[in-house]
Parts: structure tokens; sequence; C-alpha cells
């Protein structure tokens, strides 16, 4: 075996163990009693455990290990030739052991079950020892009433000057450029046993020491005063430990090397226990995964976040409807940020300005200008933004004045198209396909022009929202006594207040209708939100903007409403291409548009179609966040909101000041009540005439309730971090629409 310090150079590099099944096959057939550290089988975690086998496999690399050998799982019947490994180890007896558990099951990426299994230290004599081994695998079992299986490791107890932990990487934040160490004087098994606290070392992965964290000392408490004795010889008193701290600086730089080459050895930062003999040399006790390790963020990783997307797309969404909904939402914004200038081509074409994160619409907020820019300074230096601004400022300033004549031809060619399609039933399946093709297409113009239209055009103060007028006529269906079941048929704009899914009808939201209610002072009337009614579910798309002529929508808002319109012909074409290739509706919705397609212009539905998993239910994103590192996609690290202003702003999105009660939207409601919600769900709209204020973590002054909420003059602040938390149902607040200010308590 090898050491590791400034005699001896770096060793030899980390290599497998050369025909691993085979020197497997060969120990098992031998029924090896005791396996030395230093033979091939050793490094097999099947035959000797994983704790072994690392250690092996960091000997075989020329770390600093210990020599020993290992008892094998079920092995140990050959007692002469037990005691024969154990006489040379421990020179007859007269150098005490360490026998530790060396299981398969501990000591793994994906767990470390530390201090789950049994270690005798300070082992002593030949009686001693098989009492230690029968200690070590009477651990092996398990709660469960099961045994897991159960190596014994054994090496020779090191007099350790100092010893401690050593963490290649930092577990809490994820920080690969930071290691940690923990140390005390004498061996690490006090300080892993969590019987003394040790000292605390942050280094850089270069080796410099960044912080040290000394151990609190207990209070001292005070003694009796004794009677004078005579004087004695001075001894040191059991458990005494050396003043000073227990590593130098170069011991630290030798640990940074060795968890270095660990890394190499191991493919990946590891949880070190070492320790410093009395001449100074390093030794390697343990090496395993750091498990439980904070996701950290990609080099690189865009900055995320449900907001500016998640009041039009608020549910999971399954891959039919991602290829439906959220690719035509970010080739449209793609093209309006390249139109406006605002972000390069060339990034553009590489970053998908809205993703799907584990099945939920996701938004670059930077690209949106939903965050701020992490350099803002760079501006000033870099021309690129300048110029590309002055390239299209000459297509903005044309855009702007002719953007309403385009929404107007754009909202009447759709209005045209969706008058002119048939029922689905009686649609030939090429046509079908053609229809679904159409719709993505045109969608992708609606949003591209909506997002032009919110950014260029300026917001008439008396103007009508989409929202709004689903809100008159929601109001007027239910007061002619049209069921809820049919208002949708009815009232089409209606579905300005529903959010599209594939899994399910259309549902009306609750009313809290103004004006009506005792003395007409504005009390609720509550309506249950019930489904469409089947029997209107295939109605001609064209009775959409046949039925619900809705005059007098700024631009913008007339896309808004086509956007919906369009995606819920999108719901009704999908449910008769589920009826034609014989699958239900939540089946069909699994697959991707491509499999959809060619299944129905007559090619074989994927062998799979069957075998598919419904997506499971999963938490809300977070507010921002970026893509961990090393994953599929699916694990999310949030980060801190970037606040505009102070502490306590967010986004003015509706001028006037309002203090009243928190209150989420569920139980009963304060007659003050400030509603406080993480996203501005269409369905909140009906909510509104009743409310003081409005409160949302995400969004922004363009968002649809946003604009809904000038129109009624209610106060809101959008964007405010942490409101959710911050502000819990029942607490007192204040808020100014202008500034954005939300503040716990009455206003100042």
């Amino acid at each position: 075996m090898t050491t590791l310090d400034e005699r001896h150079g770096d060793g030899a590099g980390g290599r497998d163990v050369p025909g691993g099944e085979a020197v497997l096959a060969l120990a098992e057939a031998r029924d090896t009693a005791a396996v030395p550290l230093d033979d091939p089988g050793a490094a097999l975690p099947r035959l000797t455990g994983s704790k072994a086998a690392n250690l092996a496999r960091a000997a075989r690399a020329g770390l600093p290990v210990l020599p020993g050998f290992v008892i094998p799982h079920g092995g140990g019947g050959d007692t002469v030739a037990l005691r024969r490994a154990w006489d040379g180890l421990s020179d007859g007896g007269t150098r005490p052991l360490v026998v530790r558990s060396s299981s398969p099951q501990e000591d793994t990426e994906g767990s470390s079950l530390a201090g789950r299994f049994a270690s005798v230290l300070d082992v002593r004599g030949w009686p001693a020892f098989r009492a230690a081994v029968r200690t070590v695998l009477d651990s092996a079992r398990l709660p469960d009433g099961s045994t897991a299986p159960m190596a014994v490791l054994v090496q020779p107890m090191l007099g350790a000057r100092a010893g401690g932990v050593m963490f290649g990487a930092d577990p809490v934040t994820g920080r690969t450029d930071r290691m940690l160490v923990s140390a005390v004087h004498g061996g690490p098994d006090t300080l892993v046993g969590g019987e003394r606290t040790g000292t605390g070392y942050r280094l850089s992965a270069r080796g410099r020491l960044l912080r040290t964290e000394q151990p609190e000392q207990p209070e001292q408490q005070e003694q009796p005063e004794q009677p004078e004795r005579p004087e004695r010889p001075e001894r040191p008193e059991a458990g005494h430990t050396p003043e000073g701290p227990p590593l130098t600086r170069a011991e630290l730089a030798r640990l940074v090397r060795l968890a270095r080459r660990a890394r190499k050895v191991f493919g990946g930062p590891q949880d070190i226990e070492f320790g410093f003999d009395t001449d100074g040399r390093l030794w390697l006790f343990q090496s395993r995964p750091i498990t439980a390790m904070t996701a950290r963020p990609a080099r690189g990783a865009r900055l995320l976040g449900p907001g500016p997307v998640a009041e039009t797309l608020p549910a999971r969404l399954t891959p039919l409807e991602e290829d439906l909904w959220v690719t035509p939402m970010a080739h449209g914004l793609a093209a309006a940020l390249d139109i406006g200038g605002t972000a390069p081509r060339r990034l553009l074409r590489t970053v998908p300005v809205v993703r799907t994160v584990g099945g939920r619409a996701a938004a670059d907020l930077r690209l949106l200008g939903a965050a701020r820019p992490r350099h803002p300074w760079l501006a000033l230096l870099n021309p690129a933004p300048g110029a590309r601004r002055l390239a299209a400022a000459w297509r903005v300033g044309r855009l702007g004045t002719a953007l309403p004549g385009l929404a107007t031809d754009l909202v009447a060619d759709v209005d045209r198209r969706l008058a002119g399609i048939p029922a689905p039933a009686g649609t030939p399946s090429p046509a079908l396909v053609a229809e679904l093709r159409w719709t993505r297409r045109v969608l992708v113009s609606l949003h591209a022009q909506e997002a032009l239209a919110g950014a260029l055009l300026p917001e008439p103060p008396t103007s009508r929202t989409a929202a709004g007028a689903a809100l008159t006529a929601l109001a007027a269906a239910r007061a002619r006594g049209v069921p809820d079941a049919e208002v949708i048929a009815a009232e089409p704009v209606v579905l300005a207040l529903t959010a599209p899914s594939l899994r399910g009808r259309p549902r009306t939201p609750d009313a809290h209708v103004p004006g009506q209610g005792d003395g007409g002072t504005g009390g609720e009337v509550p309506h249950k939100a019930s489904e469409q009614d089947p029997r209107h579910a295939d109605r001609s798309p064209a009775d959409v903007p046949a039925r619900s002529p809705v005059p007098g929508l700024p631009p913008r808002e007339a896309l808004r409403l086509r956007i919906r319109w369009v995606q819920e012909l999108q719901v009704r074409l999908a449910r008769e291409a589920a009826r034609r290739t014989g699958l239900d509706v939540d089946r069909l919705a699994l697959l991707r548009w491509t499999e959809v397609a060619a299944a129905l212009e007559g090619g074989p539905l994927p062998a799979d179609v069957h075998t598919r998993v419904q997506p499971s239910a999963s938490p809300p994103l977070p507010d921002a966040f970026r893509l961990a590192e090393g994953t599929e996609g699916e694990v999310v690290v949030a980060e801190h909101h970037e606040r505009h202003g102070d502490g306590d702003r967010g986004l003015g999105a509706s001028r006037g000041r309002a203090v009243g009660t928190a209150w989420d939207g569920t139980g009963p409601r304060p007659p003050d009540a400030v509603l406080v919600v993480r996203t501005l769900d269409p369905a909140l709209a009906p909510l509104l005439p009743d409310l003081t204020g409005l409160v949302a973590q995400t969004g922004s002054p363009l968002s649809h309730l946003a604009v809904l909420a000038r129109e009624f003059g209610l106060p809101a602040v959008v964007g405010a971090a942490h409101a959710v938390r911050r502000f819990p149902p029942g607490s007192r607040l204040s808020l100014d629409g202008a500034t954005g200010d939300v503040r716990a308590g009455e206003a100042p």
C-alpha cells in the first residue's frame, strides 16, 4: 500500500478490475475465507461490499489505503484460513484491528446508509475478533425482518494524530468548486459518531482556504471551592486533546489533492474519511459518493419561470398538448422578439422562448423581459444590442402604425376560416389533419401579433377586455336561466375565462356577480363550476365566432380571444381523432403530434401506445428557476426572485391604493379581501369585481387579469416575490398599484 504526502508522487491512475466477472466467479468457486484488499476480487462490490470494494479500487489507483482483508458475504467458513489472515494482519494479536461492515447496500450513489451497520474499533485478540465479526454480521438484520448481504472489512487500528471527514463538493449548495473539511484531534470515529464537533474548513477547488469555523466550546459550569490538597504531579486528563487547530495549511493542501484524485478514480466528488498518523502520513479510511447532494444549475442555464405563460397554460400538459399549444406559442413569441430586435436571431434559433419542464409550461424570463439582465452594465459596452434595435427601428416604427390593421385582417381571416369548418364528425381524415396543421400555423401568427400588440400599441384608457366581455356574457346567460352546462355553447366568448385541456370539458368558473343579492349591494351569487354539456361538444366550430360577436375589443384582446377559440377547435378535432384511432382522449393525449398525424393518414399507431404512463401529479414550478446540472430537464433549482426596486416592491399593474385582508380564493371571503395568488389564472376573473386588491407572485402588467383589473379599477401588483408565503390568509396588507409597493400591515 502507499501513502500520499510530499515524499510520494501522485501514484498510478485508476483502472477498472480486469475480467471482473471471471474474477468474481473464481473467488466464489474457491470459497475464500479472507480476500486481501490488493486482490483483484476485492474491488467487486457483489463479493466484498461497497465499502471494501471502494477502498480496493482506491488502493489499486495508488491512493493511501491501509492494508487489510475482507471476509466476503457468505464466507468465513474456513477458520484456519481466517485465523491465518488475522494473525498476519495483527502481528500475532499484538496490533489492534478495526472490524467494519461492508454491504453492497451501503456507500452507494443512491444511499450511504451511514451508521446503519456496526463497526467495532480497537479489537485485540482472537476471541474478541470473532465476537466483533459476529457483531457486524448481526447488524445486517433490517427493521423489516430481512437481512442485508454483508461482508466484513478488517484493517489495522491507526493511532491517528488528527482525522475527520472531507466532502469533495458542497452538498448543501451543490457547488462542485467548493470542498468542506471537518477535523478533530485523534481519529474520525468520534466526529462521525456525533460525539465531538470538529473544526470546519471551507476550501476552493484549488485548495485556497476560504473560511475556518471553530467548534463552539461548551459553557463551563462554576465548581464549588475545594479544600486545599497537597500538590501532585500533573497528568493529562482522559480524553485530553492538544490545543490549536487539528490541521495545518499544508495538510489541507494534501487533502485537496486526495479529493481530486478520488474524484478521478470514482468519477465524481466523494465523501471521504481520513486520518493523519503520528508520522504525518495521510491515510484514506473510506470513500463513497456524496448522496442527497443539492442539485445545481448547469453552466449557462437559462432563467425560467411560469409567470408569463401560466395564465394561459396553468395545468400540467400532456405530450400532445405541448405540441398543439406550447410549440406554436414558442415560435410566435420568438418571431415577435425577432421583429422587435430585442434578442439576437441566433439566440432565438437555439433557445426556446417557451418550453415545458415536467409537463408544465415555462418561459425564458430574460428573453421576455420578465427578469433583469444578469449584467446590465454590459449593454453600455456592447454595441450589438443598440445596433440590433437600430436595424429593427424602422420595422417597429412602421409596424406600430400598421399593426392595428394587420390584427384586424388576421382576426377576420380566422373568423372566416372557423365559419367554414364543418363539424369534425363529418370531416374526412386527411382534411382533419389539414385543419389541425392550419391551427398550429395560425396560432404562431396569433401569438406573434398578440405579443407585438401588447408591446407596441398603447392601451386605451377605457378599453374592454375579452375576460370582461366574458364575465358580462356569463352573467347575462345565467340571468336568462341558461344552465352552466350550455353557457359556452350559447356564449363562446366565455372560453376566455377557461384554460384549454384535452382531458376535460371547459368548465365555467364560479361567478361573483356584483350588483345582485340583498339590496343590490354586490352580494355573491355562487354558481358551481360545471363541464360543458357533451351534447354541444361537437357543434360546428363555426358557431364560435358567428354566435358570439364581441365588438369593441382592442386588437390585442381580439387576438387573445381568437387564440382561445382556435385552441378549442383543436380540442374538438383531437377528440374526433381519438374516436377514429380507437383510443380514448386520455390515451391519445400521450402521443406526439407527428404520431397522431401519421395514424390519421393511414399509418400504424406506436407499438407502445397502450403502455405509456399518464403523467403523475406534480407541484407548481418555482417563480424563477434553472435546470439542474446533469439532469434530463426534470429537476429544477429555484432561485431567489429578482425583484424590481426595493425588497417589498413588485410591479404596479393597476393604479390605486388598497388596504385589506389577505385571501387565497378559498374559504369565506373577507369583506376587504386582497386576493394573493401565485399566478394569474383566467378562472380568477369572476372574483375581481368584489375584491379590494390583487397581488400575484408572477405575471406582468400585460397579463390578462392585470388588464382586467385596470378595467375594474382594482389596485393590482404583480411580480411580488414570495407573496403567498409573506401574506398568509387573514393577514393585513397594503398595496400601491402604481409603485408596486406591497407591505404587511397598514400603509405608513
